[in-house]
């Protein structure tokens, strides 16, 4: 099993010498985890085997998605499986995203599958950070799924942040009101949410290799949050 923390110079390092700026899930996550930043832990397994016992380790129910270093969007290439109640299924799903992607992408290295424990669901929202050629490093925050696919509804704020730019990145959004909680929904921790961008804009600063960053979703709770997913694109050269 991969360990569960490495040093940003350690990720961008492998990257490097495998001809690649885009860090796998597995090592955005490990390299968030070593920063504090809350991620949902994630192994890396090798075979249906390892997959089953990652998952019985984790607990079930479980979810399985591809690790490539050449696939970006995993579900457009049947690379996630969801729900999975014991063992033999998740057998059966490592066997299924494999072949899924082996037919639909055939050229992609595929090292695996990430297995995580289903995390509790949560309000939406999704937060990364780019690279803008006159700024440098800006932050983005937004309502997840259709809200920010479909509406694009988001807030930005340039690096470095303090606590008030923070909270009010998160107030400008259009749906703020639904992080309060809607018809008996639970809502959002809001100090969490704005530790989190604070956070990552010390994480963007102290690390200008960093080009892009994207944590989504991440499910905000009544008493805190918790990034399910992670992409981290660094630059190519040294």
């Amino acid at each position: 099993m991969a360990p569960l923390m490495v040093t940003l110079s350690e990720a961008i390092e492998r990257a490097r010498s495998e001809d690649r700026s885009v860090l796998t899930e597995i090592e955005s996550k490990q390299v968030l985890a070593a920063a504090g930043i809350p991620v949902a832990e994630a192994t890396l397994a090798a075979s249906a085997d390892e997959a089953a016992k990652a998952a019985a380790q984790a607990g079930f129910p479980v979810v399985l998605k591809i690790v490539s270093p050449d696939v970006t969007h995993k579900s457009d290439v049947g690379g996630v499986k969801i729900g999975l109640e014991d063992e033999a299924a998740v057998r059966a799903a490592y066997d299924d995203i494999v072949a899924a992607v082996k037919e639909r992408q055939p050229k992609a290295r595929i090292e695996g599958v990430a297995v995580q424990a289903m995390a509790r669901p949560g309000t939406e929202v999704i937060v990364g950070m780019s690279k803008d050629p006159q700024f440098g490093p800006v932050l983005m925050f937004g309502l997840g799924g259709i809200f920010v696919e479909v509406l694009k509804d988001v807030s930005f704020r340039i690096v470095p942040l303090e606590e008030r730019d923070a909270r009010e990145m998160i107030d400008e959004i259009k749906g703020r009101a639904i992080l309060d909680g809607v018809r008996g929904g639970e809502p959002a921790d809001i100090g969490a949410l704005a530790g989190l961008l604070l956070q990552l804009s010390a994480f963007a600063e102290a690390n200008p290799q960093v080009e892009e960053l994207d944590l989504n979703p991440v499910f905000a709770y009544k008493d805190g949050c918790i990034a399910v997913d992670a992409r981290i694109v660094v630059s190519a050269e040294s």
